[in-house]
């Protein structure tokens, strides 16, 4: 079981950008995904999540700014980010809680990161 995170890259402040997340291997059901982010000499800190059922949450930070969309057909994630500021500027991972087996509890996948930088 793989997490692939792609679309980061370099944008203005004020401006938007869209990160994606494919999951990709044999599992039996996904439960919750989300998104964090560590900022260069910072802890790893949630941006947003999102339950199975579909019930999102976000950080303060992110609150307005940043949408979290999940295909659940396509097992992907995305996260529409938009009003960037400098701040938002981090290594952006993916997650989420796969069950391999119905007989086995979900255990989380981190995706190998995706750089964002915001230009002030």
């Amino acid at each position: 079981v793989q997490l692939q995170a792609s679309g980061g890259g370099l944008v203005q402040a004020g401006g938007s950008l869209t990160l994606s997340c494919a999951a990709s291997g044999t599992f039996f059901r996904i439960d919750d995904m989300g998104w964090y982010r560590q900022a260069p000499g910072k802890g790893r800190e949630l941006v947003a999540t999102t339950t199975a059922s579909g019930t999102s949450h976000y950080a303060d930070s992110t609150k307005g700014r940043f949408t979290i969309y999940r295909d659940y057909a396509k097992d992907t994630l995305s996260l529409q980010m938009n009003s960037l500021k400098s701040e938002d500027t981090a290594v952006y991972y993916c997650s989420a809680d796969i069950l391999r087996s119905y007989t086995y509890p979900p255990e989380k996948y981190w995706g190998q990161g995706t750089k964002v930088t915001v230009s002030s």
